[in-house]
């Protein structure tokens, strides 16, 4: 089987393998009891909410973060979906923004950000009478840097996506065949993932980047980032899209747009986008450094 997804062609082999695996969520799911599921709306977390929700039916409830680093169009999308598939969802609000330690970006803000929303989902969890708490990392996940997953670890999170053996391809090919039209969305990191490790985080920022992106999306690229490295903004545009982003008036453009954002110099990476290319920055000993 053949998909086509936002990050190129996804050959899924065995769809009786995939199956398998969604029966064992759906075991699982089922295994936890009442459920709380941390939701962003990215395909994993929103195909995660939707296996609950058949599952466990009102035992279970999404808990999405109203921040700062949340682009209300990611926030407004999930919210419909959420709708569209009536599963029970409610809207907190987190204060990472108030936690010095976020706000310096070191390579461990993720656990911060993670930690400040488990520990709200774990009041609620105990407030509710819930049995569990639940997030949506994957199979893929445990080769890339994410110290939020060092977060779910500390509040006893589980990820029954990871458990079930599923990867990214094989998450989109469940969401595709049962209907979801979040199966090819492009992936979306937080907001602050776009602000170079040691440029502190704030509101400005945040803002700054999500006009930028927000700008790109009515241009019609599909999948892109807008990084902030101070007076330099970095645009990463997917390789397949990158020939029109080379263009010189689209090239006239950005300039215009992110001048006009507070930009004194746009620059456009000739490698294209590339999910948390910050990481790259980062020197080998805080990439295996443990908080918590």
């Amino acid at each position: 089987m053949e998909l086509t997804s936002a990050s190129g062609p996804v050959n899924i082999v065995g769809m009786s393998v995939i199956e398998e695996k969604r029966g064992l969520l759906q075991a699982d799911l089922r295994s936890l009891g009442r459920t709380l599921v941390a939701y962003s709306g990215g395909v994993d977390s929103a195909y995660l909410a939707w296996a609950a929700h058949e599952a466990l039916g009102s035992d279970m409830v999404a808990i999405i973060a109203d921040s700062p680093s949340l682009a209300r169009t990611q926030l407004a999308d999930a919210i419909a979906f959420a709708r569209e598939q009536a599963i029970p969802l409610e809207v907190v609000a987190t204060s990472e923004l108030d936690r010095p330690e976020y706000v310096r970006n070191d390579a461990q803000r993720c656990f911060f950000c993670k930690d400040e929303l488990f520990t709200l989902m774990e009041e609620l969890r105990v407030a509710r009478g819930f049995d569990a708490i639940a997030y949506g990392v994957n199979l893929d996940d445990q080769g890339d840097f994410r110290p939020g997953q060092k977060a779910a670890s500390t509040h006893h999170v589980v990820a029954p996506l990871l458990e079930a053996g599923l990867a990214k391809e094989e998450i989109r090919a469940l969401a595709r065949s049962a209907g979801l039209r979040i199966w090819d969305k492009p992936a979306s990191a937080c907001l602050s993932s776009r602000i170079e490790y040691g440029r502190p985080v704030t509101r400005e920022a945040l803002a700054v980047v999500e006009k930028g992106e927000d700008a790109l999306r009515a241009l019609g690229f599909r999948q892109f980032r807008v990084r902030h490295h101070g007076e330099i903004v970095r645009i990463e545009i997917a390789r397949e899209e990158l020939e029109r982003a080379l263009d010189p008036a689209m090239a006239a453009e950005f300039t215009r747009i992110f001048k006009g954002l507070g930009f004194k110099f746009v620059t456009l990476d000739l490698e294209g986008f590339r999910s948390g290319s910050m990481n790259a920055l980062l020197p080998a000993e805080d990439l295996f450094r443990q908080t918590g």
